[in-house]
């Protein structure tokens, strides 16, 4: 059994920066891989990034590449999201997600536990 739990969103200006962490419970964090998908109301499940279970390997939606980035602290069973140049788009609950696997994929079906979300609000 896994359990998650994201932090650190807020509201932030457009152009501003935040970063998410996720905090995971349960044995072997290092060997799946991480990733965080982003729900706007209205709208369907987004991916945003994942991260490979030793952390060399991170894969990242188009709409965000360039401006997240994803890291993991296995010693801690943390995962980060480190966000940048928010944009109002960028507006949603973020939830992290146990991949079942050790790649990052952006298959939602691809992971079997997720965290309750936390939710960024970006104004213009």
């Amino acid at each position: 059994q896994v359990q998650l739990v994201e932090s650190g969103g807020r509201l932030v200006q457009a152009g501003g920066s935040l970063r998410l962490s996720c905090a995971a419970s349960g044995p072997t964090f290092s060997s799946y891989a991480m990733g965080w998908f982003r729900q706007a109301p209205g709208l369907e499940r987004e991916f945003v990034g994942a991260i490979s279970g030793s952390g060399r390997s991170t894969i990242y939606a188009d709409s965000v590449k360039g401006r997240f980035a994803i890291s993991r602290d296995n010693a801690n069973s943390t995962v980060h999201l480190q966000m940048s140049s928010l944009k109002p788009e960028d507006t949603a609950a973020y939830h992290c997600a146990k991949s079942r696997g050790y790649r990052p994929e952006t298959d939602g079906n691809e992971y079997d536990y997720w965290g309750q979300g936390t939710q960024v609000t970006v104004a213009s």
